[in-house]
């Protein structure tokens, strides 16, 4: 994402919580002026207007200028491009509502599908897989894999494919692969929960903290929590949507909240982490001072001016994990789009291989083209959503009952104020609490 501000907690943390949010409520019309190749029968008009989530001095502000500029000198349809910076998320709804959208703009898949898909304002965009991406003789489908299209909620009228994603990132534990207390704890990468414990434990005899932790960041912190629930077998958007709260009483959700007390009361997160804010645990992390740090792939460009030269980024899974998380961010087209047809061609120019090699190399980011190598800092992250299924981050859960059940409780166990089966009492009494409040 990000690559000249820090990424994770201002973009991200607005991103998720617009899942499963309805953006408008005068977002609910069902007209549409879309495509012929995907909608109501409008033609191409030869231009088009593009909303970009992304500021003009941006990596990707700059490698999507560029596009636009090629795709208009190759094909003569004009782009009216428009960087709207992170706030096209706030402006997307009343601009539908008052009949003034773009034909395109982008932005998180979870934003999208808040602002837009969830009130059926999205544009289907399955037509486009069957596109041509220009002089390569592939499909939009045969270069952008159809698990990160799969994994996306449906909007109220059945519609996946309501985004066309350019970039993914993916929450992993990062290390630094040459620090030499790292490397005589992992001979070898942990394949059960012992063998990761025993990991740290080598750690903590070296004085050298397991796991690195912002210790308010409920989200980031989380994000370990949820990856337990994944390697027990537990859907955590299923857990915490069960207004009865019986899903609670699944042993394995005891256990994953074990595991992660287990965490706490070992001594293996650093020192000192539930009175930090942020960024001071990650430039500790930067700086050598704690072996692991569970984020996302934005890690990489966050830090990246605060390592050491000889610092090389190694990423894993946890143990026992099925699927890594997926974030996703691409292209949508408002249903009330007037010049979908040219929208849509554009999309279909912008997934050739060499806009993909520009984005990758010039803004630190994993592209959806698994042909298209992602940096080097991030090898390790493609090559883990290369080889599996993938998942929504807290398996597409970010509505209010996060702030209202999980984050305050999960926050008391990973700062060791209660237990974890008084975590699992506390979260399953706050959400049936939550889910009656909701009628």
């Amino acid at each position: 994402m990000v690559s000249t501000t820090r990424r994770s907690r201002g973009v991200l943390a607005l991103a998720t919580a617009a899942v499963f949010v309805v953006g408008v409520s005068a977002c609910s019309s069902n007209s549409s002026s879309s495509s012929t190749s995907g909608g109501s029968g409008a033609k191409s008009s030869g231009h088009f207007t593009y909303w970009s989530m992304w500021r003009a001095d941006e990596p990707q502000g700059k490698v999507i200028k560029a596009a636009v500029d090629a795709f208009t000198a190759s094909t003569g349809v004009k782009v009216d491009l428009q960087f709207t910076g992170r706030d096209v998320r706030t402006k997307i709804g009343p601009a539908i509502a008052a009949n003034q959208a773009p034909d395109l703009w982008d932005q998180g898949s979870d934003v999208i599908y808040g602002q837009t898909a969830s009130a059926g304002q999205a544009l289907d965009l399955t037509p486009v897989l069957g596109m041509q991406v220009p002089g390569e003789g592939k499909t939009v489908g045969d270069v952008v894999p159809a698990k990160y299209l799969s994994a996306l909620p449906k909007d109220p009228n059945g519609v996946q494919n309501y985004v066309i994603p350019y970039i993914v990132d993916s929450a992993e534990l990062f290390y630094n692969a040459t620090d030499p207390d790292v490397q005589a704890a992992m001979t070898t990468p942990p394949t059960t929960w012992d063998d990761f414990i025993k990991i740290c434990d080598t750690l903590k005899a070296k004085g050298k903290p397991c796991l690195a932790s912002e210790g308010e960041d409920a989200w980031t912190n989380g994000l370990e929590f949820d990856y337990q629930l994944n390697a027990q077998g537990v859907n955590f958007a299923d857990l915490t949507n069960d207004k009865t709260g019986a899903a609670w009483d699944n042993p394995a959700v005891l256990k994953a909240a074990q595991e992660t007390e287990q965490l706490v009361k070992g001594g293996y997160i650093v020192p000192g982490y539930d009175a930090t804010k942020s960024p001071a645990q990650e430039t500790a992390w930067a700086g050598g001072k704690d072996a692991f740090w569970m984020t996302g792939s934005w890690a990489t460009s966050e830090t990246g001016k605060e390592v050491a030269s000889t610092w090389k980024y190694g990423a894993m899974l946890p143990p026992g994990v099925t699927a890594p998380d997926s974030m996703t961010f691409g292209f949508s087209i408002p249903k009330k789009a007037k010049n979908a047809t040219a929208a849509e061609q554009f999309i279909a120019y912008f997934l050739q291989k060499q806009n993909m090699a520009n984005l990758a190399s010039t803004s630190d980011s994993i592209t959806v083209r698994s042909d298209v190598p992602a940096p080097a800092d991030l090898t390790d992250v493609q090559k883990a959503l290369d080889a599996n299924t993938v998942r929504l981050t807290y398996d597409g859960q970010a509505g209010s009952v996060m702030d209202k059940a999980f984050s305050p409780n999960f926050l008391d166990l990973w700062h060791g104020k209660i237990t974890a089966e008084q975590f699992v009492a506390k979260t399953k009494a706050a959400q049936i609490s939550y889910w009656k409040t909701q009628g």
